[in-house]
């Protein structure tokens, strides 16, 4: 065993952080396993999505031959409790419970819904997908519960573990606490999805049945592990009288000064100029440009390779202190060269900078992500960081539902009028749809810019909020 006083050992000590990942967050009352163990939770979340809006959505259209309207309707039906994130998160600062516990109630309750969901799926599928069935109506009502369920629960336990997280870790280290609990996320939808593309290679019903059990399990699991002990019990808060003013009046004094205000229409704005691509990408290639589906199935790993990279950058960077909104604003600036390179590559047949730009759209995202979720980190104060969380979470995942449903509908209409010829004779070919597409996310981006530029410009403010000490001021 090495003396305390070893050299070699300091030495390791010292290395260590520089070559593991985010080992720097912990802290002697946040050590690493804790913090990754917290992490958990972004996985099943992560799992939930790639479930609901991946691997369901094809197998439900092409495996069970259920109606594309009612499978896309069953998808976006998750997205009805986007909007209840934030006052999700506020009931959660104000929770009061037997043992005086605030976050972990919500989580819990979360997963059972999370649980419930899938626990009715996989038969209700089953019953949707057979149309002659006199009970088929029944697998309509089922499917539907359950979908929202699974949707509920998802967005209840990220509020919730994002709030903790953030009650947890010191305000010096919040921003790359954010970062590795989006990059558990990101590797948990890139891990569940391999999984479930192999586990179903040789499809049937029975295997359906056991995928989505499996998940229900797996989420149960994963997230009491992640938030066993995570908060301590309180014996004076338990007791205490807790009074939670109206969410009406928490809301108007979050948003009191417009700053807050400007913060999640940024967070629309850009969500919704980076997520409306998300459908068009893999055909723009394919159709556009004439790769094989090996070729653009590619594109998912590119998007997350750069999806990961400005995480690990944007915690790097925040990590010494940059603006959070500075972050933010090189991502959306990112976005705009993205979604240049992507039309331009069509007009010159260069599949390279096809490439190029979908990796850039991944980055961009990344920082944009990041740099908008610490500055509404930064923007709760004295425990009050669900209502923060959530309201980002809320616009966040509203703004993606919207913009996914918008890009496909909008790439169809202008595909019609250019074959029209609204365009003129030179804009007629298969390429128009999608570019037009890629052009509005381009202004809507610039748009961004507009709104994020007042914020970056408060020095006082942008201080503040990389110190992490812009909040609720007045509030108890």
């Amino acid at each position: 065993m090495s003396r305390p006083d070893d050299p070699l050992a300091a030495a390791f000590r010292e290395l260590l952080p520089k070559i593991l990942p985010f080992a720097d967050v912990a802290t002697a009352d946040l050590p690493l396993r804790r913090l990754l163990r917290l992490s958990l939770f972004q996985v099943s979340v992560g799992m939930a999505m790639v479930l609901l809006t991946g691997t369901l959505n094809r197998v439900m259209v092409v495996e069970l031959g259920v109606s594309t309207w009612l499978v896309a309707t069953m998808v976006a039906l998750p997205l009805v409790f986007a909007p209840l994130r934030a006052l999700i998160g506020y009931r959660s600062d104000y929770h009061h419970s037997a043992f005086g516990l605030r976050r972990i109630p919500y989580m819990w309750m979360g997963t059972m819904l999370q649980f419930g969901g899938f626990a009715i799926m996989p038969f209700a599928l089953l019953l949707l997908a057979d149309a002659e069935n006199s009970l088929n109506v029944m697998g309509q009502i089922g499917g539907a519960l359950a979908f929202l369920l699974v949707g509920a629960g998802l967005h209840t336990v990220q509020t919730a573990g994002l709030a903790l997280a953030t009650d947890l870790a010191p305000e010096d280290k919040r921003p790359r606490v954010v970062a590795l609990l989006y990059v558990t996320l990101l590797l948990g939808m890139g891990g569940s999805a391999l999984l479930f593309g192999q586990l179903l290679t040789n499809f049937s019903q029975q295997l359906l049945i056991q995928l989505i059990q499996g998940a229900a399990v797996a989420t149960l699991v994963l997230n009491v592990i992640a938030l066993w002990k995570q908060e301590a019990v309180d014996p004076e808060r338990a007791a205490a009288k807790i009074e939670r003013p109206p969410f009406s009046d928490s809301w108007k004094q979050f948003v009191s000064g417009g700053r807050a205000s400007r913060l999640l229409v940024a967070v629309g704005l850009g969500t919704a100029a980076f997520t409306m691509q998300d459908i068009l990408l893999e055909p723009y290639g394919g159709k556009v440009l004439g790769l094989s589906v090996s070729q653009t199935t590619m594109l998912t790993a590119i998007l997350s390779a750069g999806t990961l990279l400005a995480f690990g950058l944007a915690a790097r960077l925040l990590g010494r202190g940059t603006v959070p909104y500075r972050i933010a604003t090189i991502g959306a600036l990112f976005g705009v060269f993205a979604f240049a390179a992507v039309i331009t590559s069509s007009a010159l047949d260069l599949p390279w900078l096809y490439r190029t730009g979908a990796g850039m759209i991944g980055f961009g995202s990344g920082l944009f992500l990041i740099g908008t979720l610490v500055a509404a980190m930064a923007m709760s104060e004295g425990g009050h960081s669900g209502l923060a969380l959530g309201a980002w979470g809320a616009v966040q995942a509203t703004a993606t539902g919207i913009a996914v449903a918008l890009g496909g509908s909008l790439q169809d209409i202008f595909a019609a009028m250019a074959a029209h010829g609204v365009f003129g004779a030179e804009l007629m070919g298969p390429a128009v749809g999608y570019d037009m597409v890629y052009a509005l996310e381009i202004v809507l981006l610039v748009v961004t810019l507009v709104v994020l530029v007042p914020l970056l410009l408060k020095p006082t403010d942008a201080k503040r909020a990389a110190d992490g000490k812009i909040g609720f001021e007045h509030m108890p």
